[in-house]
């Protein structure tokens, strides 16, 4: 799904059809549904990607020491940016 239309897929209730696994990770942590959001990171442990949703859960939670911990299994590090941009970031990196 393009940007553009992610975004506005996020005014609505209902998750839209056609999204990947990644994509619905990342629009229920857009909704504030942490626990669906994480339920999908979990399930792909490993997956660079999805751990990367991992951290930003964990960054969101408000457990540093655990989103630190996922953002190395990312091959990143946790961002300076507010959590707020990470997430228009990550918005824009997978749509």
């Amino acid at each position: 799904m393009a940007y553009k239309d992610f975004k506005e897929s996020l005014q609505a209730n209902v998750l839209p059809e056609g999204l990947s696994l990644l994509q619905q990770g990342l629009w229920h942590a857009a909704k504030g549904n942490w626990n669906a959001a994480h339920s999908i990171a979990q399930d792909h442990e490993g997956e660079q990607d999805f751990d990367r949703l991992h951290a930003y859960l964990h960054r969101v939670e408000g457990d540093e020491g655990n989103a630190r911990y996922w953002y190395r299994r990312a091959g990143t590090v946790m961002p300076d940016q507010s959590k707020e941009e990470e997430l228009e970031l990550l918005l824009q990196l997978w749509s």
